[in-house]
This record gives structure tokens, C-alpha cells and sequence, in this order.
């Protein structure tokens, strides 16, 4: 029998080591692939609690059916808690809207550009006041239409014409003309 001298060999050596390096990549790979089921598990409800609820998700799109509004009249709808007001303009209204000079105009902005191609007739603006947030009158029955044939904002004054544009008042700029879509010809999707 050979005696053990305490000293080992080159291949016993590269044996050891090889064996070493293979226990320890399998320990170190379940040690990683532990902490990310880990971190995912602790991270998950985290993210999924920042979502929006069901709620929010139903104020996030309203649709509007248009087809019961006749020319040179407005409805009010509710869009993420606040009103929408829905116009549609008669061919008088609209020419009115088109001859103003956009240069003369705090807010520039042609009929054209507040309004979709092929649906020119229909104006859809936020109905809140871009000075102090209220809501201006002219969309209801027998309401203000304000000094310019559109919408008066009784807290402060100020005047929008029939295409929602500020022409007088402390209000800076047009009423808010909010992503919209038609998604046939008498309903409309906003947001």
C-alpha cells in the first residue's frame, strides 16, 4: 500500500477543483435565481398597487352620441369629472368663425385646427374657463353665449366666439379642444 504523504497530486488537485468550481456555479445560480424570485415577489405589489383602478379606467375614454344635436346647438357631457361641451355649428357660425383674422387672436387657431376633417360642424372643447377654472355658460338653453356668439365665463368676464376662441377677458387661452375620435358618424370617443 502507498503511504499518504499529505501532499497531493496534480490531478488529484485538478479533480478537486474541478469539483469545487461545479458545486460552487450550482450554488451560486440557485442563490441568484432565489433573491430574483425574491425581489420579483417583493417588487410585484408595489407595481401592481400604482395602477389605476377600475374606476379611473372607466373616466379614462367617454363616448357621446351626437346624432340627436341639431345645428346651433351644444350639450353638456362629463369627461374625467369635469364638463365637455359638444357644439354643433350652423354654416352661418362657421363662416363667422372662418373670417376672423388669426393674427388678430390671443390664442391663434383656426376653426380648422379645433375641429377633425369632414366634421368641421362639430366643435367638442373642455368646458372649463382656461383664466380661473370655472365653467362658462353658453352651452345650455337660454344660457350667455357671451359677447362673440360662443361662451361667456361669468367669474371673470371673459368671451369665447362660437369656435371656443378667447377674444376678450382675462382668459389667455382657448378653451381646451381634449383628444377625440369618431368612431362612427353619430358617436364620438374622447380620450
Amino acid at each position: 500500500m502507498a503511504e499518504s504523504t499529505g501532499t497531493a497530486t496534480p490531478d488529484q488537485i485538478a479533480d478537486h477543483g474541478d469539483d469545487g468550481v461545479r458545486r460552487r456555479d450550482f450554488i451560486n445560480i440557485a442563490a441568484i435565481s432565489a433573491a430574483g424570485v425574491g425581489g420579483l415577489a417583493t417588487i410585484y405589489p408595489l407595481v401592481s398597487q400604482m395602477a389605476p383602478s377600475a374606476d379611473v379606467l372607466a373616466e379614462s375614454s367617454t363616448e357621446v352620441d351626437i346624432s340627436a344635436i341639431e345645428p346651433g346647438q351644444a350639450i353638456k357631457a362629463v369627461f374625467r369629472k369635469q364638463p365637455l361641451f359638444v357644439r354643433r355649428l350652423t354654416a352661418t357660425e362657421i363662416e363667422e368663425a372662418n373670417a376672423v383674422d388669426v393674427d388678430t387672436l390671443r390664442d391663434p387657431q383656426t376653426l380648422t385646427e379645433r375641429t377633425k376633417e369632414g366634421h368641421e360642424d362639430m366643435l367638442i372643447t373642455m368646458g372649463v374657463c382656461t383664466h380661473l377654472g370655472c365653467v362658462p355658460l353658453g352651452a345650455g338653453e337660454g344660457e350667455v353665449k357671451g359677447e362673440f356668439g360662443g361662451y361667456f365665463c361669468p367669474c371673470h368676464g371673459s368671451h369665447y366666439d362660437t369656435a371656443a376662441r378667447i377674444r376678450k377677458g382675462p382668459a389667455p387661452k382657448n378653451l381646451e379642444v381634449p383628444e377625440y375620435e369618431f368612431t362612427s358618424d353619430t358617436v364620438i370617443q374622447v380620450g
